[in-house]
């Protein structure tokens, strides 16, 4: 994969400074912008965005209150988080994009695509937390507790910095905000085409065969793909397998393995593929 070069930019989003990773530009194709978790920058998230660079012009905005981004303490909710994205994409001129969040960024991608449906052309829930399966509060310590041994050591050098500069006290109100988010709920009455990715090893997601259960629940306009050995920071984690199952659902195309990561990990598909392009 060529190395993708970012520009940083800084646009002001109601006053206050958002900070932007802008990829190369990708003329005529629909923006790709990917919104991170609780408490952290984007920077973790540059991996799976680099992967995908060549599809559509990439952006990795910094939310306000997060990395270098100022914001309100305590910590806005997922909906004001999402109307900040929202303002984000109007500060940058993008009309009309394909969502891409892990974690808290899941929900607040889900949020931004019942706020405004026609800015939405997609959205990627990567590891969507929230919802009765990280509930009560206890529970999901325990499952964020237990997440970290299965996560890749060296994405402690973004977000260790970023914790720590957040605040703990800041850090478990965002964590409460998030939990508490009705995600499953909001993703069984997504408007747009949605695409969920969960990791088999990642405890704040539910196991496989749950997922599988849950499948079927889902409205026809959305994909649930499992990468078995994938934990909850899938985008830095698995930048290949994520990437390919992007790829594939934006192309209307099955989601198959990644034919570059082989022995990596192994996509699994639940249960339906995607009847067409998506942008």
């Amino acid at each position: 994969m060529t190395p993708v070069e970012w520009a940083v930019r800084e646009v002001d989003v109601a006053g206050s400074p958002v900070t932007v990773r802008v990829g190369p530009e990708v003329p005529g194709a629909t923006p790709l912008v990917h919104v991170h978790g609780f408490a952290v920058s984007g920077r973790y998230l540059l991996p799976t965005a680099a992967a995908l660079a060549d599809r559509g012009t990439t952006y990795v905005p910094d939310l306000p209150g997060h990395g270098a981004s100022p914001g309100p303490r305590p910590p806005l909710s997922i909906p004001h988080l999402a109307e900040a994205l929202l303002g984000t994409l109007d500060a940058l001129g993008l009309d009309r994009v394909v969502l891409i969040g892990n974690s808290m960024g899941g929900p607040v991608s889900l949020e931004a695509a019942h706020l405004a449906p026609e800015r939405v052309a997609g959205a990627v829930l990567a590891s969507p937390a929230g919802g009765a399966h990280n509930q009560p509060l206890a529970r999901a310590v325990t499952q964020l507790l237990r997440d970290s041994v299965h996560e890749d050591p060296r994405m402690g050098r973004y977000s260790l910095p970023d914790y720590a500069r957040y605040g703990p006290v800041a850090g478990l109100a965002a964590f409460r905000q998030m939990v508490h988010f009705p995600s499953l709920e909001r993703l069984l009455r997504t408007p747009v085409p949605t695409l969920a990715v969960i990791g088999s090893r990642d405890p704040m997601m539910p196991p496989p065969h749950r997922v599988r259960e849950l499948a079927h629940l889902v409205p026809g306009h959305v994909t649930v793909v499992v990468v078995l050995g994938a934990a909850h920071a899938m985008n830095y984690s698995h930048p290949g397998e994520l990437a390919h199952a992007v790829r594939c659902w934006l192309d209307g195309e099955e989601i198959t393995d990644d034919p570059d990561s082989p022995g990596v990990a192994r996509v699994l598909l639940v249960p339906r593929a995607p009847t067409g392009p998506v942008a």
